[in-house]
């Protein structure tokens, strides 16, 4: 297969700002490296993580260093191309998902991307690439705080934002390995997260770590914060206990806790844990959970309705369809 030099198409920002700071933009054509593959991007899901991008967080500076920054950590697609040194088992044309490391241009919001053949794996069997783009970036992310709480079968888990998609895929990833769950819910979501596999289900906001307590008066064994409650749920875990943190949030020091803060980009390259994930959705383990679907041009939508909150289910920019 031939494949174009040119320019590709994108949803980035050249100005940092708020959603309407989106706009499609025209990037330059990554180059492939000899470990390397390329995807021609079907679906891009939305994150939270996405706005940094967008809004410059993440940069020292008001404007991005390059044409565009681009956001976006996973995808789903065609792969069109093959490095020759490329460690993987897949074809050309097979229809695949990944994650993507975003710096500068190299987001996942562009319809052609070059990644390593490590972080990518086919999609699940009769899923499509929309709601197969939702999995890699939440799963992998819920695989890896899982993996550092190492918790045994039979110990206790909580869960606070359990109705996102995170909080769902540890739910389900934790269930599936024998853990005892109590996630927090408003009443409107209390039938997602029960069918999600919760044990026990406490109110979730302010005051939550007391509800926990209520129910586990020594504390329980791990927490996954993806509410982003930071301190205020130190106190429902026991002493020596595991709490799994989003943002970088590393405890207070005050007690013995082993605090992770779990960054996704250190699973990038852990292929067998995607091909993990890919088997769990074909198994029915993990749900892919789909809000919406978006054009490029309405990308900025997306990001506007990602901040207003109170969607369940991922938002995903669709740059063709399959």
């Amino acid at each position: 297969m031939t494949v174009s030099t040119a320019p590709v198409r994108a949803v980035g920002v050249t100005t940092y700002g708020g959603p309407d700071a989106l706009q499609v933009v025209e990037v330059p054509r990554q180059e492939l490296g000899p470990t390397e593959v390329r995807v021609r991007v079907t679906a891009a899901t939305v994150n939270p993580t996405d706005t940094y991008t967008r809004n410059g967080s993440r940069s020292t500076t008001k404007t991005p260093r390059g044409a565009a920054d681009v956001p976006g950590m996973d995808i789903a697609g065609e792969l069109v191309e093959i490095g020759e040194d490329a460690d993987t088992s897949l074809a050309v044309g097979d229809r695949v998902m990944g994650i993507v490391v975003p710096r500068h241009e190299h987001g996942a919001y562009r319809e052609d991307v070059v990644l390593p053949a490590r972080s990518i794996v086919a999609v699940p069997r009769g899923v499509d690439d929309i709601a197969a783009s939702t999995l890699p970036m939440n799963g992998l992310t819920a695989r890896r705080a899982l993996d550092l709480m190492n918790l045994e079968p039979g110990q206790v888990l909580a869960v606070t934002g359990a109705a996102g998609s995170t909080g769902g895929y540890v739910i389900q990833l934790a269930k599936h390995a024998g853990l005892h769950v109590v996630a927090d819910s408003s009443e409107a979501d209390e039938e997602l997260v029960r069918s999600l596999g919760a044990d026990q289900i406490v109110r979730r906001g302010d005051g939550v770590a007391d509800r926990i307590l209520e129910l586990f008066p020594d504390g329980v064994d791990g927490l996954f914060d993806g509410a982003v409650q930071d301190a205020a749920v130190l106190p429902a875990v026991k002493t020596g206990g595991d709490v799994a943190t989003v943002r970088w949030y590393q405890g207070d020091g005050k007690r013995d806790l082993r605090v992770h803060a779990v960054s996704v980009a250190e699973m990038a390259e852990e292929q067998e844990k995607l091909d993990e994930l890919r088997q769990l959705a074909e198994d029915g383990v993990v749900t892919l959970r789909v809000a919406d679907s978006y054009a490029p041009a309405d990308a900025w939508r997306a990001h506007e309705r990602l901040e207003a909150g109170g969607r369940r289910g991922r938002l995903v920019i669709c740059f063709r369809r399959r």
